[in-house]
């Protein structure tokens, strides 16, 4: 039986954080290339980076899928949320 439980909110914020600021980043280089938006970018992502995979690590309700996922670059924190939340 799939139990369906709400991941924590701090992990869903970090991986859409994650993700967005991935898109953003090269979205930026490719097209306007504003140095502004890359100084602020780049840290974003390596903290979100970092809080999800920590974050995914520390909680008792992660699953082993879900601490595997969790450092997948990208979309890791969203694979991670989504095992989280589809626990056996």
């Amino acid at each position: 039986m799939t139990v369906h439980l709400q991941p924590p909110l701090h992990l869903r914020i970090a991986a859409h954080a994650e993700l967005t600021s991935l898109i953003v980043m090269p979205a930026n280089v490719f097209t306007i290339h504003l140095k502004p938006i890359s100084s602020l970018m780049g840290p974003t992502h390596g903290c979100a980076y970092l809080f999800v995979v920590i974050a995914t690590w520390r909680s008792r309700r992660s699953p082993a899928a879900a601490k595997v996922l969790a450092p997948v670059p990208g979309a890791g924190g969203l694979l991670a949320a989504h095992a989280v939340s589809h626990r056996r």
